[in-house]
């Protein structure tokens, strides 16, 4: 399998093929510059929805937009507030507003509003908070805009509030509309701060391990060369509609092809300077560290992209998006890896670890060093160090079971942020619910007969499910047809619609179990009202009902990534040791890793930062990116024990594949770390924790997992170096 790996290597690594390679890479990017768009050009916001559009909730929305013709839309609330009471000169300065929102001189994209200024004076009084300080009225937008679209248009809604001229009364908007317009606003010049900082970061680390600015700086060109081709490439794939390209999906893979590059970048040239130290060619030197190299590069570069493949069979939207940008990616940072790093550093040569300039010296003996020292600790007492280090990691772990999810995404938000601090105004005076209310459509085969029966019907629907917990009120009571509200009964006379106020805030587990339990129970809410079960059907639309639909499409798919993910990566990690044990005891460590980060996370989450609960993402995104760049490592180790074992007992071999490896993976750890702890600067609450729980699961693996606790486990389980399956490396 690695032969024509080794003789792509072969040929990069060589003085003419290193020149060919540069030049191949160079007139690569010039060329898809000149013809292709950039990724961020073609980027779509992905919703929390299904890719295949067959959720309850997607249904109800469908059967919704189906039957009623003027459907709501995408529901924008306005807030007012004054400390105090809104008075009667603010209510005309809100009725003008209402009015212009009601004019064809309002935004395209506004469908109908709310006409306050048309309402009696007793009807706008009805509208105000209890203490008259807070007035909430909304407006709608066109279904599934895209979320740049209805930025402009609320901030067109700003530019005539300001024009009007509130007085000093407080004015924000919130509803989901307000929330998808705070997500585009928040990261509007994300990308360019992400890449600077992590470019900076990388520089600053490089110079004070390496202090050569040549060794410094090459990875980093590496990385801007690569991430323009892959960056056209996803542009030409969102231009013609290959797969969706996700802006947050590109937002991260800039953080890791930086860094998975500059691993790259370290495994090279470390192993480059051993052999420089023993050979006067530069191009002899290359081609033997990068055949040593070569092997976990491309073990590393196969377990990511398996992780990220798996992505593909998940059926929440944010998720799937991600595999394709991420595919792409790696493919691109394993054939940068296997080329132009070794074709760079081959043409460099020596100087490239100027002013350090290596040199043809005698012996190959490990230097004294911290990971020489450590080494010699784990020979002489693995048991012990094992041991010690398993309790703590299960301690970490048992606490990954305690860990409280949040499904409401302005939690995530800055204080500061307008759609939150309306939402507040809102919880602090009205029914929290409020923020989005539920719909609740009866779906009839033939066309409802509108007689007494059939409204004893409707309101004893109603009373029944204003009786259910959690539940503040439900609209509308009807007597008769006399008095049947606007976008109650379908044209088609097929569908009728009642609204539902909850008690909790909508996006919060409370209502999200409420919308549950409405759900599991319609066929007896239908029965029980008078309903033919077999004629009507009950339909829950609404955003509670998408994050009822959210919750139920996150776990399932937690399962089976995390399933996929351990039994592929295993397999590969088989085939790379041609081993049954070794690979289980790599990936049970890499697992326990993973579920102690996350415990140990939580618990600062919860009891230092006081957090009540974290966005139900993270488990998944940490997962992918902490088991397959995890891995990375201890494949490096792994290898170079397996390539000293031909020639030392299995013991000794342990000890020096961590003393010889030790300095350079803990360098690549920390790189990692500072990359995604950059995202901790975003102003998402959900990026932030990402960073930290990221950073913090990488430096654990980096200095604990692989260099003690697997090293321990190796020496403890591979006693016998016959037993040991260290046959050749070469395929």
């Amino acid at each position: 399998m690695l032969r024509p790996f080794r003789k792509l290597v072969k040929f990069s690594s060589g003085s003419v093929g290193a020149k060919i390679t540069i030049a191949s890479w160079l007139l690569a990017v010039l060329l898809i510059s000149l013809f292709a768009p950039g990724a961020k050009e073609y980027a779509v916001n992905s919703k929390e929805a299904s890719v295949s559009g067959d959720r309850p909730s997607e249904i109800a929305d469908h059967v919704l937009k189906e039957q009623f013709s003027n459907n709501d839309g995408m529901s924008a609330l306005l807030v007012f507030h004054r400390d105090g009471k809104i008075s009667n000169d603010d209510r005309e300065k809100i009725a003008e507003l209402s009015e212009w929102l009601s004019s064809d001189e309002k935004p395209n994209q506004i469908i109908n509003s709310l006409p306050f200024h048309q309402f009696p004076a007793n009807v706008q009084e009805e509208m105000f908070s209890k203490d008259r300080s807070t007035l909430l009225f909304n407006f709608s937008l066109e279904s599934d805009l895209d979320s740049g679209i209805v930025l402009k248009t609320l901030d067109q809604v700003k530019e005539k509030v300001e024009a009007i001229g509130l007085g000093g009364m407080q004015f924000e908007i919130t509803g989901p509309a307000g929330i998808s317009a705070d997500t585009i606003s928040l990261f509007k010049n994300a990308d360019i701060v992400l890449m600077l900082a992590t470019v900076g970061l990388i520089f600053v680390i490089l110079i004070l391990i390496y202090r050569s600015p040549l060794l410094a700086i090459t990875p980093l060109l590496i990385a801007g060369i690569v991430y323009g081709v892959v960056d056209r490439i996803l542009g030409l794939a969102g231009k013609y509609g290959w797969f969706t390209v996700d802006s947050s999906a590109i937002s991260i893979m800039l953080v890791l092809l930086f860094a998975v590059l500059t691993d790259y970048s370290l495994f090279v040239f470390s192993r480059y300077l051993e052999e420089l130290k023993k050979q006067e060619s530069k191009y002899a030197a290359m081609g033997e560290a990068i055949f040593h190299v070569s092997e976990p590069i491309v073990f590393s570069g196969g377990t990511v992209f398996l992780a990220m493949v798996t992505l593909f069979v998940t059926v929440f939207q944010p998720y799937n998006h991600f595999a394709p940008v991420f595919s792409v990616a790696v493919i691109m940072i394993l054939l940068a890896g296997l080329t132009l790093i070794p074709s760079i550093f081959a043409l460099m040569g020596r100087k490239a670890f100027w002013p350090f300039v290596p040199k043809v010296e005698s012996g190959r003996d490990v230097k004294a060093g911290i990971w020489n020292k450590v080494s010699k600790q784990v020979m002489k007492r693995p048991a012990i160090l094992a041991g010690t280090l398993l309790i703590i990691l299960l301690i970490g772990a048992f606490n990954f079971s305690s860990i409280k999810y949040s499904f409401n995404l302005l939690e995530s938000f800055p204080e500061d942020m307008p759609s939150r601090q309306g939402f507040e105004l809102l919880e602090k005076n009205y029914p929290a619910g409020q923020l989005a209310p539920v719909n609740i459509v009866l779906q009839s085969k033939k066309e409802f007969e509108l007689n007494d029966e059939f409204f004893a019907n409707i309101n004893n629907l109603v009373e029944k499910l204003e009786g259910q917990k959690g539940v503040s009120s439900v609209t509308p009571v009807i007597t008769d047809q006399s008095n049947l509200p606007r976008n109650f009964l379908s044209k088609s006379e097929k569908a009728i619609r009642v609204q539902l106020i909850l008690e909790d805030n909508p996006y919060e587990t409370g209502a999200l179990n409420t919308v549950q339990k409405l759900r599991d129970s319609t066929v007896n809410l239908l029965k029980d009202s008078g309903f033919s079960t077999k004629d009507v059907k009950m339909h829950i639309a609404g955003q509670t009902a998408k994050q009822v639909d959210v919750r139920q499409m996150n776990q399932r798919d937690m399962i089976v990534l995390f399933s996929l993910v351990t039994i592929l990566l295993t397999f590969i990690l088989g085939f790379q040791t041609k081993s049954v044990v070794m690979p289980i005891l790599m990936m049970a460590t890499i697992l326990l890793s993973y579920f102690s980060t996350l415990g140990f996370g939580w618990w600062i989450f919860h009891h230092v930062m006081d957090f009540d609960a974290i966005s139900y993402r993270l488990p998944v995104y940490t997962f992918v990116f902490m088991v397959a760049l995890g891995i990375d490592y201890n494949i490096m180790l792994v290898s170079r024990i397996r390539e000293e074992s031909q020639s030392l007992p299995w013991k000794e071999a342990v000890g020096k594949g961590v003393a010889l490896t030790g300095g350079v993976i803990s360098s690549a750890g920390l790189i990692l770390a500072a990359t995604f702890a950059v995202l901790m600067t975003q102003p998402l609450q959900e990026l932030f924790l990402f960073g930290f729980t990221m950073a913090m699961g990488i430096l654990l693996d980096t200095f604990l997992i692989r260099g003690i606790f697997l090293p321990s486990i190796l020496i403890l389980t591979h006693k016998d170096k016959k037993q040991e399956i260290n046959i050749d490396v070469e395929s």
